[in-house]
């Protein structure tokens, strides 16, 4: 009967020792020495903006760079750097002395030609009178020599003076109109010399502003007639800016026409602009180097709407022009938008390569995430869409309210496996264990 009772106590116990373990592994009181601890957070619906992000300068949209057609001194100068114009305003003269020589060559040279002119066609008609006495006499002697009145000789005698005309009458119109195209070539050139001359005067080509001017006065210029040509000047219309950027050929297929961009532009500290894009490049900036190693860049400007910047107009921040040429900016192009999406993490999302059941052990890529789920790392296949810096979109495998885990990343991409044992800790508390 004694060793009975002690039976009964030792079952009691046992079961007791049992129900205590179960429990305890439930409620993380054991077995928690080998679980991994980890952050989770739940996955929600979020709104998720692509982004590309580029840097570049700020620029006028329309800038237009002057430059001399005519070569020659600058005899004056009438704006400065800064200065406002209107188009048809009087930019600057350049020594008009030596066109002026060139136009008065061209009119002389033309007044000649008119006088050959006049000359070729009174020899004309001269021609043309001789030509008819000649056809007459012939004519008369042709009649005579067939009634047998004149000799063979005098009618090959009059043959020949008729035909000696008619080959001078053709000289003298192919020398009217030899004369007529020097005349219509000399004054071409008189109208070349003009145009010359009057180019020695540049004028303001549209509104704006002088953005840059790179000469003073007394400064010799090379005409574009010659080559490049010296430029001069440039006019910006200042009122319409747009941000200029280089984006990577990695990211050019993503952005598109009025994609939405927000600018921050280096001398506006702790501000953001927005802006939309308004040309892409279909060819890559040009380099000297064509190795394999290069990066390969498109460029993408960005028009600034003017509504982000208005405040800085007013007349209290006392500018006219927020900004200026050339500044440096960076931008975020917003490429994609999807609101209220289900999304995780950017840290939760890792990859497993695993072999499939073939011949040619072929590696198999899973796209995963783990869930938390009663102590342990639920391994769980997802597909994805756009991401953000923080989160990514979650198009299937996880439901809204899964407990994610988050952290740590090592763990995450290396160490996990399906069905580990996991310990949950806050986000800090686990940050603050990795730094000890």
């Amino acid at each position: 009967m004694g060793k009975q009772k002690i039976f009964i106590i030792l079952g009691g116990v046992v079961a007791l020792l049992i129900i205590v373990a179960v429990v305890g592994k439930k409620q993380g009181w054991i077995g928690k020495g080998n679980a991994t601890k980890v952050a989770v957070e739940k996955a929600s619906l979020k709104t998720i903006v692509e982004t590309v992000t580029a840097s570049g300068k700020i620029f006028p949209e329309v800038e237009v760079k002057i430059s001399p057609d005519v070569s020659g001194e600058i005899t004056e100068l009438h704006v400065e750097e800064g200065d406002s114009v209107h188009a048809g305003d009087l930019l600057a003269k350049i020594d008009p002395d030596i066109y002026l020589s060139l136009v008065e060559r061209a009119e002389a040279t033309l007044n000649n030609s008119k006088a050959n002119l006049a000359q070729a066609k009174a020899r004309l008609a001269q021609v043309q009178a001789q030509f008819i006495n000649a056809e007459s006499t012939f004519k008369r002697n042709k009649k005579l020599f067939q009634e047998k009145v004149i000799s063979d000789a005098d009618y090959e005698t009059a043959e020949t003076g008729f035909k000696t005309a008619e080959a001078d009458l053709e000289a003298a119109r192919q020398t009217v109109a030899a004369a007529e195209y020097t005349v219509k070539s000399t004054e071409a050139g008189l109208k070349e010399a003009r145009d010359n001359l009057d180019q020695t005067i540049l004028y303001a080509p549209m509104d704006g502003i002088v953005s840059m001017l790179a000469v003073e006065k007394g400064e010799r210029v090379v005409g574009t007639a010659q080559m490049a040509g010296t430029e001069m000047m440039r006019i910006a219309n200042m009122h319409a800016m747009e941000a200029q950027v280089d984006v990577s050929e990695n990211d050019i297929l993503s952005v598109s026409l009025h994609d939405t961009s927000i600018i921050e532009v280096d001398a506006y500290l702790d501000r953001e602009f927005k802006g939309i894009v308004s040309e892409i490049a279909n060819s890559a900036n040009a380099t000297n180097e064509l190795t394999s190693d290069q990066v390969t860049n498109f460029k993408v400007k960005i028009r600034l709407l003017r509504s982000s910047y208005e405040d800085l107009l007013s007349e209290g921040q006392g500018r006219q022009y927020p900004f200026r040429p050339g500044m440096s900016a960076s931008v975020e192009i917003q490429t994609e938008i999807a609101a209220k999406t289900l999304s995780v993490p950017l840290q939760s999302v890792t990859t497993r390569e695993e072999k499939e059941d073939s011949l040619d052990n072929k590696e198999k890529v899973r796209e995963l995430v783990f869930i938390a789920r009663e102590g342990k790392a639920i391994a769980q296949d997802v597909s994805t869409g756009i991401q953000d810096d923080t989160y990514i979109q979650v198009l299937t495998g996880v439901e809204e309210g899964d407990e994610i885990i988050s952290g740590p990343y090592s763990a995450i991409s290396r160490k996990l496996e399906d069905g580990d044992d996991i310990e949950i800790v806050d986000k800090e508390d686990l940050f603050k264990e990795e730094e000890e």
